[in-house]
């Protein structure tokens, strides 16, 4: 992880709309091309870094509202260990309170407790 990463995860604010660059896991096959390091990219409204053990960037890329203002999310979890940029592609996509509510509706009926990092607002 670098601290460029860091600093740029310091910088954003729940509710911002990211990119974020970090690297994959490979699978592993003895004739493949031996790269190991796999880029990826994913954009998504930026929840935090959660995560007891190993921090997390946690991206919302879709938000189903109910009638009770509950959300389903679908989300992706990047470690940010494997992060290797991240850019604010618009700040402030979604206001802080649908951010929050979104970020609620993440937390509700996981089955273990994720802590907000350090690097989180």
């Amino acid at each position: 992880m670098s601290k460029q990463v860091l600093r740029q995860l310091k910088e954003l604010e729940i509710g911002d709309l990211v990119r974020v660059e970090w690297v994959d896991a490979s699978v592993g096959k003895s004739l493949g091309s031996g790269n190991i390091d796999v880029p990826v990219f994913s954009y998504g409204i930026y929840l935090g870094c959660l995560g007891e053990r190993h921090k997390h960037i946690i991206l919302a890329q879709n938000g189903f509202r109910y009638s009770n203002g509950v959300f389903d999310v679908d989300y992706t979890a990047i470690p940010v260990s494997w992060g290797t940029k991240v850019t604010v592609v618009k700040p402030k996509e979604v206001n802080l309170v649908t951010a929050q509510i979104l970020l609620t509706s993440f937390l509700q009926g996981r089955t273990r407790t994720l802590k907000r990092s350090k690097v989180n607002h």
